[in-house]
């Protein structure tokens, strides 16, 4: 049945490219559809009689190029996926809709490798579906509506399949399209990159190339600290990894080599892999944010175009009909769900940074529609939690650089082996004359230098017994690797003042002279420098740090210590392309959003010296108590200010004594002072 749908909406969809039934310029428009779904049908029949994998590499990397060629930079302007292009040819209102079609119906590149032939027969009856629409002769208003209508039914239709697929995914090993790739595949075969269907990069070939010329021990080493700093997330949390079966990996291609002896290493601690593709469906996308594995980023603008395409359908009896998908998949795959022990995540940089052009041609949500999705995420959570408990999860995430970082590559990428493999011990001993230190302190007082506006107070939890109990979690490298910062959730009454960093690189875009102001601990105004007009500037940092909460709390005040990534970041010049998982480590860094203990507060945490740490909550998560949907933002973002941005960092105690911890961007409490070694040589 599923195979005659397919062929009759193949059918059908070939018959538009010589139609003249549909005027001008519509008729380009589905013409140019028909053509991306014949070139679709192509590759899936070559992928069935094994004429795909067969081809040379350089064969694949044409077909691989013309999958993804209309939404590559050099050929975006000019194309329907564009919603400002859209909209010069289409009109307005048609443009927008229609992008959005063309966008929807590019996941099928996804599903004719993973086989999903259902999916290909809901994408193309809904284009056949519009394209009938067009060939009547009806108002426009009237037409636009029904084209909404038959969007919005796809979405509620198909939320059942999309939705629920996507969840098991999630939690089944036996949906295990990419994990047979990496296990079965002759890495060093290349051609091995072009079976998952996605956009392979320079980036890809040359990262697994590099890979393949590295010694079997290296490949080791790097597997190790991944998959050990898993296993200790769950040690030093009191977390019972024994009782799960399931782990999620999360990856960039090209890393397949490590990928491997991760997934034997996880093997031996009784775990087997998910590996599932990040979304590519409106569906089941955040935005235009990545969750899972991934291949390169074709175009970041025709991501970030589209992140808010669901405002064509989004409303109250949606979001009810998703939440009983989900709620209901996960019932029905309770036991499983149950053995997941949370995400393993090896992330990338080191590309350009991005800022996005803001257009006004893309689709936005309404205010009510964004007040229904923060709803939505509050929920999930809770549904997630519900079957995946917070409490006996956890997580580890390193990353490693791309070939786009430079000329430098290798040897920046050998550089990152070392600064993700420092001893865990040293920094450990350190790390806690920190605490010791800012354990006495009623706040923190933080305040910028060399044009850093920062002056910043953070309040600190009382101790009500300093011989057991601690503020600050000594963190090594266990679930945030490389090693090094000290961390808390701060006291949101009395925490105030101004947050500033000249450039930082948060989710893959860039701010420039970002400044973010605190009052009891919530963000009460906020700015930046990417664009002309203020309100844009306020509307991407709306967009993309508050997540379109009117408001954050400070979820996290921490002090980053590896200094040896600092000194490595400026030797080559590359201190705005490093993720904030290392960046992280080379400041005192501030999380807006929730707190790293979000909903798993309740499970008691001690530091290596015996004391427990006792500041896991604030007001708002602790709200949790009464009504859980008031507690958790459903986002967490780090921001750090380098060591050169820093004036001083003083731990002030209730007494009114200061206790400087950094002065001029180096550490000056006694006990501290090896941290300053790399900086001895930095530009060396």
């Amino acid at each position: 049945m599923i195979e005659e749908r397919y062929e009759l909406a193949a059918g059908r969809i070939r018959e538009m490219r010589t139609e003249e039934t549909v005027r001008s310029p519509f008729r380009e428009y589905f013409r140019e559809m028909a053509g991306f779904v014949g070139m679709l049908d192509e590759v899936r029949m070559k992928l069935a009689d094994g004429t795909y994998q067969e081809q040379g590499i350089q064969k694949l990397a044409e077909w691989n190029r013309r999958l993804y060629q209309d939404i590559l930079p050099d050929a975006y302007e000019t194309s329907y996926a564009n919603p400002s292009y859209a909209v010069q040819e289409l009109g307005e209102g048609y443009g927008q809709i229609l992008s959005f079609l063309y966008t929807e119906l590019r996941g099928a590149v996804a599903y004719v490798f993973e086989q999903k032939t259902e999916y290909l027969d809901i994408l193309y009856e809904l284009l056949i579906e519009i394209y009938n629409l067009f060939e009547e002769e009806t108002p426009k208003d009237e037409k636009l509506e029904q084209i909404r209508d038959h969007i919005y039914w796809y979405a509620s239709d198909y939320c059942d399949v999309f939705a629920a697929d996507r969840i098991r995914e999630q939690i089944d090993p036996e949906k295990s399209f990419a994990a047979d790739i990496i296990m079965n595949s002759d890495l060093k075969d290349l051609r091995y990159l072009y079976r998952f269907g996605e956009y392979i990069s320079e980036n890809e070939l040359r990262t697994a190339r590099h890979l393949d010329g590295l010694p079997e021990d290296v490949i080791q080493k790097m597997a190790d600290v991944y998959t050990e700093g898993y296993r200790e997330g769950f040690v030093k949390a009191g977390k019972d990894l024994s009782k799960k079966g399931v782990v999620e990996i999360r990856y960039v291609l090209g890393f397949e080599r490590v990928i491997r002896r991760a997934i034997e290493n996880f093997a031996k601690m009784g775990l087997k892999p998910v590996v599932n593709r990040s979304a590519v469906s409106v569906l089941t996308k955040r935005e235009h944010l990545k969750n899972g594995y991934y291949g390169a980023i074709a175009n970041k603008q025709f991501d970030y175009d589209h992140r808010s395409d669901q405002a064509l359908f989004l409303d109250k009896k949606f979001v009810e009909r998703k939440l009983e998908v989900i709620q209901t998949t996960y019932e029905h795959n309770r036991e499983q769900a149950g053995k997941v022990a949370g995400p393993a995540c090896i992330d990338m940089f080191g590309e350009e940074p991005f800022t996005p052009v803001q257009k006004e041609e893309v689709i936005r949500l309404t205010k009510k529609q964004e007040e229904l999705q923060l709803q939505f995420y509050s929920r999930q959570s809770q549904i997630i939690n519900q079957y995946i408990r917070g409490d006996e999860r956890s997580f580890t995430i390193v990353a490693y650089p791309v070939p786009e970082i430079g000329e430098r590559y290798e040897e920046i990428f050998d550089d990152i082996i070392r600064i993700n493999t420092l001893d865990a011990k040293t920094y450990e001993r350190v790390q806690q004359a920190l605490i010791d230190a800012l354990d006495q302190g009623e706040y923190v007082h933080i305040l910028g230098g060399c044009g850093n506006r920062t002056d910043l107070k953070v309040h600190l939890h009382e101790l009500k017994d300093p011989k057991k109990e601690t503020v600050f979690e000594n963190c090594t490298a266990d679930v945030n690797i490389p090693v090094g910062e000290v961390f808390t959730s701060p006291v949101l009454e009395g925490t105030e003042g101004t947050l500033h960093v000249s450039k930082v690189y948060l989710n893959e875009l860039q701010y420039r002279d970002l400044e973010i102001t605190f009052a009891d601990g919530m963000i009460t105004d906020y700015n930046c420098g990417n664009f002309e007009k203020e309100t844009e500037n306020k509307e991407y940092i709306f967009d993309n740090i508050l997540h379109k909460h009117p408001s954050l709390p400070l979820g996290e005040f921490a002090i980053g210590t590896n200094t040896a990534a600092y000194v490595a970041a400026k030797k080559y010049g590359i201190e705005e392309k490093m993720p904030i998982l290392i960046a992280e480590k080379m400041g005192p860094h501030f999380a807006v959003g929730d707190t790293c203990y979000s909903w798993s507060e309740d499970v008691r945490v001690y530091n290596p010296d015996g004391k427990e740490i006792i500041a896991k909550d604030n007001a708002v998560s602790v709200l949790r108590k009464e009504d859980v949907s008031k507690a958790y933002y459903q986002c967490h973002t780090d921001i750090t200010i380098p060591y050169e941005e820093l004036k001083r960092i003083a731990v002030i105690t209730k007494e009114g004594r200061e206790i400087v911890l950094l002065s001029d961007g180096r550490f000056v409490l006694p006990g501290t002072e090896i941290l300053n070694e790399p900086l001895k040589n930095e530009g060396k």
